[in-house]
């Protein structure tokens, strides 16, 4: 793989990982196992039998709690652990062959990239969660996984688009995040009047 190959599979990986680790992981390690891409040498693990087995039955489990309204939040938090420095290493891994140095910086900004996907995902299931209907919150849901396999494909095969999509998307969750932000302070500041009984403003102090 070419140097920019590299750097796009470094970005697109950290960046799905954020949003759902188990179908980046099990597409890689499928597209690895199969030859239709060649991965760097710190990645060929993920073409493991017993990684892609373990990666497809939590991609099955996440499948099934990423569409029930309250448990995927849950799901998610606890995910706080694990997608982002998941995000970070397979980052790291994907520019091993580059250098200490490359390394390092990949497994810094892999784990930021992760981070902003995973805060994405996480804070704006918050705010579906208060609709009463199923239907968006299994909307969002298959979006997101054909986000995370669409994402990784334009990545491993139109690197220069990821990268121009990649910036449009950092610039949307600039704008995004503080909005997010707003709307579940709002939330957590109604739920805590209903059970305290508190008048107190719901303004979320300015960003």
């Amino acid at each position: 793989m070419d140097t920019i190959h590299i750097i796009t599979l470094a970005m697109g990986a950290s960046w799905a990982s954020g949003i759902n680790l188990y179908a980046t992981i099990c597409m890689l390690g499928f597209m690895g196992l199969s030859g239709n891409i060649d991965l760097p040498p710190d990645l060929q693990i993920l073409t493991n039998p017993l990684v892609l087995a373990a990666a497809g039955f939590m991609y099955v489990v996440e499948f099934f709690t990423d569409k029930v309204p309250g448990v995927d939040t849950l799901w998610d938090t606890l995910h706080t652990f694990i997608r982002i420095p998941a995000g970070a290493m397979l980052a790291a891994a994907s520019v091993g062959e580059l250098g200490q140095g490359v390394e390092l910086a990949a497994l810094l900004v892999g784990g930021g990239i992760a981070g902003s996907t995973h805060l994405g995902k996480s804070g704006s299931r918050v705010l579906i969660n208060t609709s009463p209907e199923p239907v968006t919150n299994w909307t969002a849901s298959i979006a997101e996984d054909i986000a995370v396999i669409g994402g990784l494909w334009t990545a491993l095969q139109y690197p220069w688009l990821f990268l121009v999509l990649f910036i449009i998307f950092t610039i949307l969750m600039i704008w995004l995040l503080p909005k997010i932000w707003r709307g579940i302070v709002i939330i957590f500041r109604k739920i805590r009047t209903l059970f305290t009984g508190s008048s107190s403003d719901n303004t979320p102090p300015p960003l």
